[in-house]
């Protein structure tokens, strides 16, 4: 893809209109007083024992137990048949491309708003991201827009559950079925959310999670398929693991990977899992502080919700308006000097210098207003209710300031 070389050099270098889009460098932090992470793992349960047992056992590579033990108890809280456990949610994605055949010539739909890590992963395969704005109301990708970016080398769509949000499956999926589509959930932000009763991860073809450390479960580093679909499943855990044949060894029919997730990992998934109505409760506690503490402060514009769709809040963010009186940028900096870190959200993938084109201008206004207004708040597990208040309070003395 063409790079648009003035996003390469320092802000001061970029147009007006991006610069009006993308966040500031990030605000030193201040821990003089405090620090207060925008996200951090909660660890209470079973993971020192079950970390100890692999040690005194000795299996510590990706063939012991508690790989195949958290593969089942994971896939089972979502609701699916098969879990395939690997490195990080990025191989996770991969796996679920390259297992449905994804490669050279094709074309994938995903959002622009997203981590970078969803479109790379279909390079990664030798195809081509193609790039749908956001829906203003759920910040996911705009199912009404889908349908017109299909081609004859279209695929697959890959859905993000933005921020433990879930997406518009039921549009999605019926585009799929129509065209013979493939449909891979992205929910690697959305551990125990749920649509219209279901749970995500078992709304598509195949679904993909990570556990990095901030993710609601963790296993610090590491990620995993699910789906229900045996075929699926079982190319790739093959492709997982090199491609090795499970009738010769050191025999390949496949061009692998090595995305194999150790047994020390698998041992703190399983803990994490044993506790994820509890992890997933929490964050939708924190989620309610949050909304009854800002409630009535101008310029504050909260998180997607409906009743047809549970919400996990991975992280807790919203939208600073105008009338705020301070910018997004200068509230993030004021928050910093308290030691209460943030994060702006994801910066268009579709503005990223190895992806930005100059036919991408104005053709994804949604996501760019997004990326200009957004802020993710702490929303760690062991984040408490004095830190939500005292927050919150700070925001509310921030948005007299002129």
């Amino acid at each position: 893809m063409k790079t648009n070389k003035l996003l390469i050099k320092t802000k001061k270098g970029l147009s007006k209109d991006i610069q009006n889009i993308l966040p500031d460098y990030e605000p030193k932090l201040n821990k003089s007083r405090r620090f207060i992470p925008v996200c951090a793992p909660d660890i209470r349960g079973n993971e020192l024992k079950y970390v100890k047992d692999c040690l005194s056992t000795n299996w510590i590579s990706s063939a012991g137990s508690y790989v195949k033990r958290f593969e089942n108890s994971f896939s089972h809280a979502c609701q699916t048949k098969y879990g395939v456990s690997c490195s990080s949610g990025t191989a996770a994605l991969h796996l679920a491309l390259a297992s449905l055949g994804i490669g050279p010539g094709d074309e994938v739909i995903v959002p622009t708003f997203t981590m970078i890590a969803t479109a790379n992963t279909v390079v990664y395969t030798g195809a081509k991201p193609v790039f749908v704005d956001a829906d203003q109301n759920t910040w996911n990708i705009d199912s009404s827009l889908i349908e017109k970016s299909i081609t004859k080398k279209t695929k697959a769509i890959i859905v993000v559950h933005t921020y433990g949000y879930p997406a518009d499956m039921e549009t999605v999926v019926a585009l799929a079925r129509k065209h013979c589509l493939f449909v891979i959930e992205d929910a690697c932000e959305a551990h125990g959310a749920t649509y219209k009763g279901k749970s995500v991860g078992s709304l598509a073809d195949v679904a993909c999670f990570s556990f990095y450390g901030n993710k609601i479960l963790t296993t610090g580093e590491g990620g995993m398929l699910v789906t229900n679909k045996k075929n699926i499943a079982d190319i790739a855990r093959t492709l997982r693991d090199h491609g090795f044949s499970k009738r010769r060894h050191f025999w390949h029919e496949h061009v692998g990977f090595n995305y194999r997730m150790t047994n020390l990992q698998a041992a703190i998934g399983l803990a994490q899992t044993e506790r994820i109505n509890q992890l997933v409760r929490h964050r939708i506690e924190n989620a309610k502080l949050y909304k009854k503490c800002l409630k009535g402060i101008k310029g504050i514009v909260f998180p997607p919700e409906s009743s047809d769709r549970g919400n996990v809040f991975w992280l807790y963010t919203v939208l600073i308006e105008k009338s705020f009186k301070v910018s997004r940028n200068n509230l993030r900096c004021l928050l910093a000097d308290e030691g209460i870190e943030t994060r702006p959200v994801f910066i268009p993938v579709h503005l990223q210098p190895v992806y930005y084109q100059d036919c991408f201008s104005g053709h994804f206004p949604v996501a760019e207003d997004l990326c200009s207004r957004g802020l993710c708040l702490p929303s760690a597990g062991l984040l408490l209710k004095k830190h939500i208040e005292l927050i919150a309070g700070l925001i509310n003395k921030y948005s007299d300031q002129r």
